[in-house]
């Protein structure tokens, strides 16, 4: 069986203008169930960041990974100017992809 790779930039966050996370991955699906599940642990599990934002698909994973490293060597308001051209109200992507709603916070958490 052949695994198709589809090289991806992505960046989450923890809510309307939460704190970012940005990665890349060959399985933009896998790694967003990951994500959603807590399986990855760490930071975007220590801050739920959960919400897909934004995502560039690319050819190759040398290319995704340029675009990664560009992503995170930006500063916070190029970020945030990037997720508003595509996605202004911050909705979370992965809806679209056929993922379940994120449960909604309380105000003033971040959401």
């Amino acid at each position: 069986m052949q695994f198709e790779r589809n090289p991806c930039a992505y960046i989450l966050a923890s809510g309307h203008y939460g704190t970012l996370y940005i990665g890349v991955t060959s399985d933009l699906m896998g790694r967003l169930h990951q994500h959603r599940s807590g399986t990855t642990g760490g930071f975007t599990g220590r801050y739920k960041i959960h919400r897909l934002v934004h995502f560039d698909m690319f050819d190759t994973m040398e290319a995704a990974i340029a675009r990664e490293k560009q992503l995170k060597n930006w500063h916070r308001q190029w970020k945030i100017n990037l997720i508003e051209t595509g996605n202004p109200h911050w909705e979370d992507l992965a809806v679209g992809l056929g993922f379940d709603p994120l449960e909604q916070r309380a105000p003033g958490d971040g959401s």
